[in-house]
C-alpha cells in the first residue's frame, strides 16, 4: 500500500466519532494558542502605554535669569500633557511615594524645587545639572521600568536641548554684541589713529616750542634775576622815600600842632590882611606911573626928613638932655621917619631893580594882588585847606611806607623768582629732551594704532554677527548637535510582528508535538505489512504534514485578518511556513519513532534549546556562549531569519538558505526516521514490555 493512502487511512480514524473529531479540532486549533493569543496580547504594547498610570510631581519654583522668567517644570508637564505616553497623574509627592510602593502608580516622575534654578544657572558663575528624578519598582513591572528609561531618556533630552538652546542662544546674542562692539573699537582704533596723528604732530611741534622755551627761559632766568638787582635798590630807595616822607609827616603835624588853632582863630584876620594887600597891591598898581616918578624924591626927601630929626634928636636929647620929655617923642618921630626912608629906598632901589620896566613890575603886582586876593577868599576855610594838606601828607606817608613794604616783598619774591626761573630753566630743557623722546614715541604709538585698527577691523570680520533666523538654526544645531537619522529599511508597525518570526514556529512546533501524540509515527499496518522502512516513515510524516498545513492556514487567517499581520510576502511567508510544517514534523516524527515515550521529553527539550538560541527575542550574541554555539545547529534558528524577510522585507538570501536547511532537516530526519522503522520491524523484549509508556 502506498504511503498517501496509508496517511489518508490515518486521517480517517479522526472521522469515527465525536471525540476524535473534537481532538482533530483541538489539534487544528491548538498552535493558535501558542501563536495567535500569544501574539495578540502583547501585539502592540507600546501603542498602549497611555493606559499605564504614572505619578508626575512638579515641584519646580521657577527662576528668573538674565532678566527672563524661566519654568521649566511647567514646560516639561505642558509636554508629557500633549504627549500620549503614560496615563500622567498630577500629584504630590508623597503620594506619588506611596503610589509607586503599593502599586498604585508603576512608576513617578518629579521636578524637583530648584529644577528651573539650576538650568538657570548655566548663565552664572556657579553651572549646576537639573536632575529629574525618578523613581521606579520593579516589584510592580520589570518591563515598564526599562520602558520608563527609555521614555525618560527622552524626556531628558528634550528638556536638555531646550535648556542649552536658552544657554547658546545668549551665546550667540554675545558674539552679535562682541562683533558690534568690536565694531565700535575698530572704528574707535581709527579715530585713535588719527588722533594719535595729530597727537604726534603736536609731539613735534610741542618738542620744537620747548625748544624756543629753552632759550625764552634762559633769557627769562637773566632777566628775572636783573629784576631782583633792581628790585633791591627799589626797595632801598622806597625805604628811603618811605622815612623822608614819615620825617616830613612827622614835622608836618608838629608845625600843623601849633598854627592850627592859631589859623582856626585868626582866620578873619588873615582874610583881611591879604584882602589889604590885595587892595594895596591894587592901589600900587594904579599908581605906579606917579610912584616911579615921585619915588626917588621922595626918597630923598625922606632921607632929608630923617637926617633933619636926627639932627634934632641928638641936639635935643643929647645925655644930658634925655630927660626932656619932648625926647621920646622925637627918638620916636626920628625912629619912624628913618623907617619911612628906609621904606622909600627901598622903593626906589625896587623901581630902580627893575630897570624901569614898570610892565614887568606891574605884572608882579597883578600876581600878588591875585595871591593875596585869593588868599583872602580861602581864609575863612584856612584851616581846614590845612588839615586836608596834613592828611594828604599823612596819606602820602602810609603810602610810601606800602610802597617800601611792597618793594620789599617784591625783591623777595624776585629772588625767589630767579630761582624758580633758573629751576624753570633747567626743567623746560628737561621737557625739551622728553618732549623729542615723547615724539618718537608718539610715531611708534602711530603705527602701532593703525595695526590695532586693522587688527581690530579684522577681528571684527571674524567674529560672527547673527541675525535672529541664522541664530535659531545654529542654536538648534549646537543645543542638539547629533541627530539620529534612522533609517528603517524594514519598519515592523508593532510589538506583534516584530515577534511574529518567533511565535509562528514555536506554535507550529507544538502542533507538530501534538499531532504525534495522537498519530503513531510509524504507521502499524505498514509495520505489520512489512512495508519497505521508507514508506513506513511518509506514512508516519505525511498525516502530520497535511495536518500542519491546516494548522498553518488557520494560523496565519487568524493572524491576518483578526489580529492584522502584515506581510511583505504573504504567498512566501505561507509556502515556506509549510515547508517549516513538514521540517518539524520529520524532526518530530523522528524522536518519537527512535526513542519512543522517552522521545516526547526530547522533542519538549529540543524545543527549549531552539527557543533559546534562536535569537527570536535579544539577539543571539547578547546569550551565553553555549546558545552561540548550539545556534547554527538548529533549524528554528534558519526559521526566525527567513520568517523576518519574508514578513518585514528585505532581501531573500536567508530565506532560501533556511529553505536548504529545513529541506536537509527534513531528509535527515527521514532517512533516521525509516531507519527507526526498520529497526521497529525486529521485534524483541524492550518493544513488548517497555520501561516507559506515556
Amino acid at each position: 500500500m502506498r504511503s498517501p493512502r496509508l496517511a489518508a487511512l490515518e486521517l480517517r480514524r479522526f472521522g469515527r466519532g465525536k471525540l476524535p473529531r473534537a481532538a482533530l479540532v483541538a489539534l487544528l486549533v491548538l498552535p493558535l494558542l501558542y501563536g495567535a493569543l500569544y501574539l495578540w496580547s502583547f501585539w502592540d504594547p507600546y501603542g498602549r502605554l497611555d493606559r499605564i498610570p504614572v505619578a508626575l510631581v512638579n515641584d519646580d519654583q521657577g527662576a528668573t535669569a538674565s532678566g527672563r522668567r524661566i519654568s521649566a517644570g511647567d514646560d516639561i508637564v505642558t509636554g508629557l500633557r500633549d504627549s500620549d505616553t503614560f496615563d500622567w497623574h498630577e500629584v504630590s509627592a508623597a503620594e506619588a511615594r506611596r503610589g509607586v510602593e503599593n502599586g498604585t502608580y508603576y512608576l513617578s516622575l518629579t521636578m524637583p524645587a530648584d529644577f528651573s534654578e539650576r538650568i538657570a544657572s548655566s548663565a552664572g558663575d556657579s553651572p549646576e545639572t537639573g536632575a529629574l528624578q525618578v523613581r521606579t519598582n520593579d516589584a510592580n513591572n520589570y518591563i515598564v521600568g526599562q520602558i520608563s528609561r527609555t521614555v525618560f531618556n527622552e524626556v531628558r533630552s528634550a528638556a536638555s536641548t531646550k535648556a542649552s538652546r536658552s544657554f547658546l542662544d545668549r551665546i550667540f546674542i554675545s558674539f552679535s554684541d562682541i562683533h558690534g562692539q568690536t565694531v565700535k573699537a575698530a572704528e574707535g582704533a581709527d579715530t585713535l589713529t588719527g588722533g594719535i596723528g595729530k597727537a604726534e604732530k603736536g609731539s613735534k611741534d610741542l618738542a620744537d616750542g620747548l625748544k624756543d622755551a629753552k632759550t625764552g627761559s634762559a633769557k627769562l632766568a637773566k632777566g628775572v634775576k636783573r629784576l631782583d638787582a633792581g628790585a633791591g635798590t627799589l626797595a632801598d630807595g622806597s625805604r628811603q622815600v618811605a622815612d623822608g616822607t614819615q620825617e616830613l609827616a612827622d614835622k608836618v603835624n608838629a608845625v600843623y600842632g601849633e598854627v592850627g588853632p592859631y589859623l582856626a582863630k585868626n582866620e578873619k584876620t588873615i582874610g583881611d590882611t591879604a584882602r589889604l594887600v590885595a587892595d594895596s597891591a591894587r592901589t600900587v598898581r594904579d599908581n605906579l606911573g606917579v610912584l616911579v616918578k615921585t619915588a626917588p624924591a621922595a626918597a630923598k626927601t625922606a632921607r632929608t626928613a630923617a637926617d633933619t630929626l636926627d639932627e634934632v634928636y641928638r641936639a635935643r636929647c643929647s645925655a644930658d638932655l634925655l630927660a626932656d620929655p619932648v625926647c621920646p617923642d622925637l627918638k620916636k618921630a626920628r625912629d619912624a621917619a628913618d623907617d619911612v626912608a628906609a621904606v622909600a629906598d627901598d622903593l626906589d632901589t625896587l623901581i630902580a631893580d627893575q630897570n624901569g620896566d614898570l610892565k614887568t613890575l606891574d605884572g608882579n603886582l597883578a600876581t600878588l594882588q591875585q595871591q593875596a586876593q585869593a588868599l583872602a577868599d580861602r581864609a575863612p576855610h584856612l584851616s581846614e585847606d590845612v588839615a586836608d594838606a596834613v592828611k594828604k601828607i599823612d596819606r602820602l606817608n602810609a603810602g610810601a611806607a606800602r610802597v617800601a613794604a611792597g618793594a620789599a616783598k617784591l625783591h623777595t619774591g624776585l629772588g625767589t623768582a630767579s630761582a624758580g626761573a633758573t629751576g624753570l630753566d633747567t626743567g623746560v630743557g628737561k621737557l625739551r629732551t622728553g618732549a623729542y623722546d615723547l615724539s618718537g614715541g608718539m610715531y611708534k604709538l602711530v603705527d602701532g594704532s593703525g595695526r590695532l585698527a586693522g587688527g581690530l577691523h579684522d577681528g571684527a570680520d571674524k567674529i560672527p554677527d547673527y541675525g535672529t533666523k541664522d541664530r535659531e538654526q545654529r542654536t538648534g544645531v549646537m543645543a542638539d548637535p547629533v541627530q539620529l537619522a534612522s533609517q528603517d529599511l524594514h519598519k515592523a508597525p508593532n510589538y506583534g510582528t516584530g515577534f511574529a518570526p518567533y511565535f509562528i514556529p514555536l506554535s507550529l512546533w507544538v502542533g507538530a508535538m501534538v499531532a504525534y501524540m495522537l498519530i503513531q509515527p510509524l504507521n502499524r499496518r505498514a509495520l505489520a505489512a512489512g512495508s519497505a522502512a521508507w514508506r513506513i516513515a511518509l506514512a508516519g510524516w505525511l498525516p502530520v504534514v497535511a495536518v500542519g498545513v491546516l494548522q498553518t492556514a488557520a494560523l496565519m487567517a487568524v493572524l491576518h485578518w483578526a489580529i492584522g499581520l502584515q506581510m511583505a510576502r504573504a504567498a512566501g511567508t505561507v509556502g515556506f511556513l509549510f515547508l517549516v510544517t513538514a521540517c518539524f514534523a520529520a524532526l518530530v516524527q523522528w524522536l518519537n519513532a527512535r526513542f519512543g515515550a522517552a522521545g516526547r521529553i526530547l522533542v519538549l527539550a529540543l524545543l527549549m534549546l531552539q527557543l533559546t538560541s534562536a535569537g527570536g527575542t535579544y539577539p543571539v550574541q547578547t546569550s551565553p556562549g553555549f546558545f552561540n554555539a548550539i545556534h547554527p545547529f538548529l533549524p528554528m534558528s534558519y526559521v526566525v531569519a527567513a520568517l523576518r524577510r519574508l514578513i518585514t522585507g528585505g532581501g531573500l538570501g536567508p530565506v532560501w538558505q533556511a529553505c536548504a536547511v529545513l529541506t536537509a532537516f527534513t531528509a535527515g530526519a527521514l532517512a533516521l526516521t525509516a531507519l527507526s522503522a526498520r529497526r521497529r520491524q525486529v521485534w524483541t523484549l524492550d518493544r513488548l514490555h517497555p520501561e516507559l509508556s506515556l
